[in-house]
């Protein structure tokens, strides 16, 4: 090989370590807190992304370094609750950042991505009304419900059918079947016919097309060179992989069709929706495929995700949290519905305290310091720089929540009402404090859509579940460390891929 390749490679790495140290010690971020490795280089923080630690990463920088702490050259995370309310708030100027761009399934913004506060507020107050508590309940609380039903019934089956193998007591996973009932829920609400995956227990083309899709999206998020080559590439399946899926375009002209439909059993959440923004020039069908898509994502992995952290959280503690929760479920009328449901203490403590210990996206909101730069906690940051937050940290502040890695559901009770060995149930005062807090579906204005939509699901599932399988048991391997650690990729979900419970 030509020396003079080695003197040419010497040279370049040393003009990179030269400008890396320089912009080091220019940097405006460097009297903010943090470890040195932040200051020279965002590969830290891309390593605990792609390795799925990043919450645990940014975590970590703030119990050593405090409420503000520099996690890259360009990106400062914040765990103040003050601090989040404001960059958070309505009317902030603090925008999205450009990170969500790379989360656009067919070429336009969505709801989810869309940066411009004006332009968001408008999309979103076209789904206000279809998402709200009263048009849930009106319209869906009872296809919710059916296949809840559905779903326990399978669950129950599959251990029916396994009982007669090893030691005798049948299992199932419940994140597989959490999944589907999320996933079937979502697609009757954005298409006006569920996925059959309840039924045929896999997982159909469009969900398959849609992960990778997100996969993508996340790759191309942390490494956009790598994945503009992949997009450029002469190989069709490296190059498709990185490129919108016709699938999804299929299938959100399905709901466009759907929404059209005088039939009610192919009635979706986009009814009337289309009619009334075409009248204004809206809503069009390059953006109903992007919204269908969107509000799958949001609402399928997410509760699965969350109602498989609940069960394995109540059934960590069979004497005491699985037996009272039974026996409050066990007083129900047969024909309960989600309102009766909402005003049973125990259950929806056990919800909050699941969303707040394991909400299933947890992670960081990015967003762009607005020109002129902003002060937090002592520290400026210049215009251009990416702040952000993550509930992960927030929930987990020892000031707000006492042992806070301690699954404890009387945080959400009244006084007296709940516990046992002394537990009295959390204050008012306390309350009143972490209510503020508490944000598992996000803040402000760009709180998640279909929040409501997730405690009907919620609070249907968990109730249907322990009232028909009365003294379910976690299977053996089902521990924090074997099986149920989170790993985070955007959401987070148990790191051995199962959940599995015997009877």
């Amino acid at each position: 090989m030509d020396p003079r390749i080695w003197i040419y490679a010497a040279v370049a790495l040393a003009l990179w370590v030269l400008k890396t140290l320089y912009d080091a010690l220019t940097s405006p971020l460097r009297p903010l807190p943090g470890s040195l490795f932040t200051l020279l280089s965002n590969i830290p923080l891309k390593l605990a992304t792609i390795s799925g630690r990043r919450i645990y990463f940014i975590h970590a920088l703030h119990r050593a370094h405090g409420p503000i702490v520099r996690i890259a050259p360009t990106e400062v995370s914040i765990a103040s609750l003050l601090e989040v309310k404001e960059i958070h708030r309505a009317g902030s100027p603090f925008l999205k950042s450009k990170w969500y761009e790379e989360f656009v399934m067919s070429g336009v913004p969505g709801v989810f991505s869309m940066s411009d506060p004006r332009q968001h507020a408008e999309r979103r107050r076209l789904f206000a009304r279809a998402f709200s508590k009263s048009e849930l309940r009106r319209n869906w609380e009872a296809v919710v419900r059916e296949k809840v039903r559905f779903a326990v019934g399978r669950m129950k089956g599959e251990i029916a059918m396994n009982g007669g193998q090893g030691d005798g007591r049948g299992r199932c996973d419940i994140l597989k079947w959490w999944t589907f009932l999320a996933t079937d829920v979502a697609g009757h609400l954005m298409f006006g016919e569920d996925f059959g995956m309840l039924e045929l227990g896999v997982k159909n083309e469009y969900i398959a097309a849609l992960e990778r899709t997100m996969k993508a999206s996340g790759i191309a998020s942390e490494l956009p060179l790598l994945a503009f080559i992949a997009r450029n590439l002469p190989i069709p399946s490296v190059r498709s992989f990185f490129r919108p899926n016709e699938c999804l375009t299929a299938y959100g002209k399905r709901a466009v069709t759907n929404s059209r439909a005088n039939s009610a059993s192919s009635r979706n959440i986009f009814s009337g929706l289309v009619y009334e923004s075409e009248k204004a020039d809206g809503l069009t069908e390059t953006d109903v495929v992007t919204e269908a898509a969107n509000l799958i994502v949001a609402g399928s992995d997410t509760t699965g995700i969350t109602l498989t952290y609940l069960v394995w959280a109540v059934l960590s503690h069979p004497s005491t949290l699985q037996r009272d929760l039974e026996d409050e479920l066990s007083s129900l009328e047969d024909s309960y519905d989600d309102a009766a449901l909402e005003t049973l203490p125990l259950l929806n403590a056990v919800i909050k305290e699941t969303l707040r210990l394991y909400g299933a996206a947890p992670g960081s909101l990015p967003r762009s310091v607005p020109e002129g730069g902003a002060s937090f906690l002592g520290y400026f940051i210049p215009g251009g720089m990416t702040v952000s937050t993550q509930s992960y940290t927030l929930h987990r502040d020892r000031e707000l929540f006492p042992d806070p890695e301690v699954f404890d559901v009387t945080r959400w009770l009244l006084p007296g009402t709940y516990g046992s060995g002394g537990t009295t149930g959390a204050s008012n005062s306390s309350q009143t404090q972490t209510a503020p807090a508490f944000s598992p579906f996000g803040t402000g204005p760009r709180t998640c859509l279909g929040i409501h939509l997730a405690y009907m699901e919620l609070r249907l599932a968990a109730a249907e579940f322990f009232r028909e399988c009365r003294g379910v048991r976690l299977a053996e391997g089902t521990s924090w460390e074997g099986c149920m650690e989170p790993e985070n990729y955007f959401l987070i979900a148990p790191r051995g891929h199962r959940c599995e419970v015997v009877m």
